[in-house]
């Protein structure tokens, strides 16, 4: 077996190209249809075109990439499809902000020539994530790189729209939908993001006609008051019972209104009577529907007020709400203003508060459409992880209104519907030139586009060649694993659902992984804003790729992910840990032979039981995807016992300078330096989902059978090396060695000074274990005489512990000068009592406690607990010493 040395020190940029370069030459990411294999396929979540790598995406994308690459080593035909989404309304508007700089609109290039030039950015710019994504080391089939507007996936768009459409499931009206008057676009319900803001309640007197009485409404939009067309009330509520029927006069219109009953209005809300602007309010329209109320319309497009309110014209709304207040004031109309805590809508893309407007557009009746999806879920077919997401995802899917899709951008899937003068709407996927039903050419093509959620809905089976029935389809669909954010449950995944039962009768996917959100270390959302945010791209230039990816999946234990740099740090310092001893180990394989005859003892069956264990853990992690629990347990294997005990305990075995021979030494280290190889071929293999570019440079060094550790077999799990007896006696050795470097340290005995030990074991079953293993404990103490038995008494002037029913004594005459300690120990006992008096006394005021800084008090409190934990060993060491 030859190897190569590592170098000192592991420098990450050193070998991350390298290997990332040597996997793409070799095609190890190539998804390849063999009947023989069982498939596993992950289409990504495709990020914006306009997009850089977050936070987010580095710990979603290293999630998905440790399975692809835990699933190809256990031998399926694996698919990790990559692509970007064309993001209709983002993309559009980076392009018009380059324009702006330029002095210009899209208006001024036309339609077609900005999407040219929309096309251009993207060509220029939109590899810019993927070269990010490849970055982090993602394995992805990068020759199968779809766009969700390339010319396959456009007739897969257009088809979904035509059949929809001639099965009655998308049509066009004119309902109250969400508008962004700053993109001028329609928005669905989940476009909008609601924040609670501040608001006011205006309290409106509506007087009755040919009286002086009034009605009192209260609105938070006096502006929308322009179009009124009634005032409702509870049919229970007694106070209105005398007025239903009569006329009101809009105040500021002189517009008649009549009072009316509905039991969807709130008698709670306000005064109980609610003023109704179909035009304006979704529930104002469905109301309005059912009374046949006129429906007026007083906004213009970006939300200035139209011909329809009359003096106000060319106001903007919020101008024309201080104008129509100061004019309710003049008229002594408005009764109170009281302050309100409402949601307000925004705009998802440019968070300009949206207006609720009445406007025909193109919808998708989903109730037809949700029905299976819902007994998908509900069936298994679909699980949730973890599983409480699938009770959103069902009170979603159970409360859904039809899906507004037609978006009154440029940047898109222009809808393909053409409008002929003889009133017929004509649907086709292929470009018409000539009327259906009257035979004119006049035809003029929608400009609306699709949603773009419309065209990302039909991602896992578009990408692989819908709706042509290609090789690709038939076996890689349905995908294996979705791995995505909570905050697009509904907007992607409840829609790919549907689409994919809808249009390939089957699930897209078996299991979605809805993974933690990453929140900064006070528990907030990250936000580059308000400089929140953390940059993927720098963690990797400080700490390497594999330190982020391994600490990022570290710490990703709870939905709400509070990120820490720390963890980031740690995984890097693991990095060196492993570079480290597996340079140790690769320096001291010399005469080493596959073929050597072995004779495992005590601790190299402990060692192979161990990682068994950890092998068996880990594979469960990956089958409930807990990989952060894997993480950790691998960390905690290598370093806390394969580094701290195995690999110190085999230096001794490793160092014996007849090993060469045939001899009895000869074969303990021949048979060290086998499980010293077997473990770290196999660890590595376990680490490298997580850390694939540190685990192929080492793998590589020690010339471990096969190309490439990314294409070497899993580890399989040996049974018969499971010993729990032989690891209980472990345990046992491993608790009497830290007692005693306890003491070590409580007395600052140095390692290389030798020492006694004696043990008093009521057991002596135990007692035996210790014995017959006293070398190792000898080896990790460094113990000169050892004794142990039932009948021992403590020695004078001895330091003890106490661990497993066992009593440790070390003796510390001739260790320590014990006056001098105990006269030392008594000086600090005192200097620590004197600082905690003056702390203590600091903190027992009530003027220091609520004046003081937080982080000063918070300093102070931390003092005292160290203090006291301080004195508390200062204490137990003279009592030690003096007994």
């Amino acid at each position: 077996m030859a190897q190569e040395l590592l170098s000192k020190i592991y420098n990450p940029k050193a070998v991350e190209n390298k290997w990332y370069s040597f996997w793409l030459e070799k095609g190890y990411f190539k998804a390849t249809i063999d009947k023989g294999k069982e498939p596993f396929a992950i289409v990504i979540p495709p990020p914006n075109v306009t997009g850089s790598l977050h936070i987010g995406h580095a710990l979603n994308n290293t999630l998905q990439d440790a399975l692809v690459r835990k699933k190809r080593m256990e031998g399926l035909s694996v698919l990790w499809l990559p692509g970007t989404d064309h993001a209709g309304i983002a993309t559009q508007n980076v392009v018009e902000k380059q324009l702006a700089k330029e002095g210009l609109k899209k208006e001024d290039l036309g339609r077609e020539k900005f999407i040219e030039q929309v096309w251009q950015w993207k060509e220029k710019y939109g590899s810019t994530i993927i070269n990010q994504l490849k970055r982090i080391g993602c394995s992805c089939d990068w020759g199968r790189e779809r766009f969700t507007m390339d010319e396959g996936y456009s007739d897969a768009v257009k088809t979904v729209f035509v059949k929809l459409y001639k099965e009655g499931l998308i049509y066009k009206g004119h309902r109250v939908i969400n508008w962004c008057p700053r993109c001028l676009t329609a928005l669905s319900d989940i476009e909008v993001e609601h924040e609670d803001i501040e608001g006011h309640l205006w309290y409106i007197k509506y007087p009755f006609k040919d009286s002086n009485e009034y009605l009192t409404v209260a609105t938070t939009r006096p502006e929308t008051m322009l179009g009124d067309v009634a005032v409702a009330v509870h049919p229970e509520d007694p106070r209105y019972k005398q007025y239903i029927g009569k006329i009101l006069i809009l105040p500021g219109v002189g517009r008649e209104i009549p009072v009316i009953v509905d039991e969807a209005v709130d008698p709670n809300f306000g005064t109980g009577a609610v003023k109704i602007t179909p035009a304006h309010d979704p529930n104002d329209f469905e109301l309005g529907l059912r009374h046949k109320l006129e429906q007026i319309n007083i906004f213009t497009p970006d939300a200035k007020i139209n011909e329809n309110g009359e003096n106000y014209l060319g106001m903007d709304r919020y101008g024309c709400r201080e104008a129509i207040v100061m004019d309710l004031e003049r008229a002594y109309l408005l009764e109170k203003v009281e302050p309100h805590f409402h949601a307000v809508g925004h705009c998802y893309r440019c968070h300009t508060v949206v207006e609720p407007y009445l406007s025909e557009q193109w919808f998708v009746e989903m109730k037809s459409l949700a029905k299976p999806a819902i007994k998908a879920v509900e069936d298994d077919r679909i699980n949730f992880v973890p599983k409480r997401w699938e009770k959103v995802y069902f009170n979603w899917m159970n409360n859904l209104q039809d899906w507004c899709i037609s978006r009154q951008i440029w940047w898109g899937h222009q809808i393909p519907a053409w409008y002929c003068e003889c009133g017929e709407i004509n649907v086709s996927i292929e470009k018409l030139t000539k009327c259906s039903k009257c035979g004119s050419n006049n035809l003029k093509q929608e400009t609306d586009v699709l949603d773009t959620w419309f065209s990302s809905a039909l991602w896992p089976f578009a990408t692989l060649g819908w709706p042509e029935e290609t090789d690709d389809l038939k076996y890689f669909y349905p995908t294996s694993v979705l791995s995505t954010a909570r905050d697009i449950i509904y907007l992607w995944v409840a829609r790919m659902n549907m689409m994919g039962l809808k249009f390939m009768k089957d699930v897209p996917y078996r299991t979605v992984i809805i993974h933690p959100t990453v929140l900064t270390i006070g528990g907030k959302r990250m936000s580059k804003s308000l400089g929140t945010g953390i940059d993927p791209l720098e963690l990797i230039e400080k700490y390497g790729t594999d330190a982020t990816r391994f600490g990022l999946m570290f710490q990703a234990q709870a939905q709400d992910m509070r990120f820490s740099e720390e963890k980031i740090e740690m995984s890097r310092n693991f990095a060196n840990k492993i570079w480290n001893a597996s340079r140790f180990i690769l320096m001291n394989l010399d005469g080493y032979s596959k073929e050597a005859d072995l004779q495992y003892e005590f601790v190299d069956k402990w060692i192979l039981s161990r990682f068994t264990k950890l092998l068996k853990n880990v594979n469960a992690d990956f089958e409930t995807f807990n990989l952060s629990f894997a993480c950790k347990q691998i960390y905690d294997f290598f370093w806390g016992e394969f580094c701290d005990w195995y690999l110190e305990l085999c230096k001794g075995r490793l160092y014996q300078k007849d090993a060469e021979g045939d001899g009895e030494k000869g074969t303990s280290r021949q048979t060290a330096q086998h499980v010293l190889c077997f473990v770290m071929d196999n660890v590595l293999k376990l680490l490298h989902p997580f850390m694939p570019f540190i685990t192929e440079e080492i793998w590589q060094k020690f010339s471990f059978d096969g190309e490439s550790i990314m294409v070497a077999s899993w580890p399989e799990e040996n049974k018969s090396f499971i010993d729990d007896k032989l690891e209980d006696d472990f345990a046992l050795i491993k608790a009497i060695v830290v007692e005693i470097r306890s003491i070590r340290s409580m007395f600052s005995l140095p390692f290389s000074k030798r020492i006694d030990v004696i043990i008093k074991g009521t057991n002596e079953t135990q007692n035996s274990i210790l014995r017959n293993n006293f070398n190792y404990i000898s080896e990790l103490a460094n113990i000169s005489n050892f004794s142990i038995g039932q009948d021992i008494k403590r020695p004078p002037k001895s330091a003890s512990a106490i661990t497993h029913g066992f009593e440790i004594f070390v003796p510390l005459a001739g260790l320590i000068d014990v006056k001098k300690e105990e006269e030392r120990l008594s000086k600090k006992l005192d200097k620590i009592e004197e600082d905690l008096i003056k702390i203590q006394k600091k903190l027992s005021r009530d003027e220091f406690l609520t004046k003081a800084p937080v982080e000063v008090v918070k300093k102070e409190k931390a003092k005292e607990a160290e203090l006291i934990d301080e004195k508390n060993k200062i204490k137990a060491q003279l009592e030690q010493i003096m007994r």
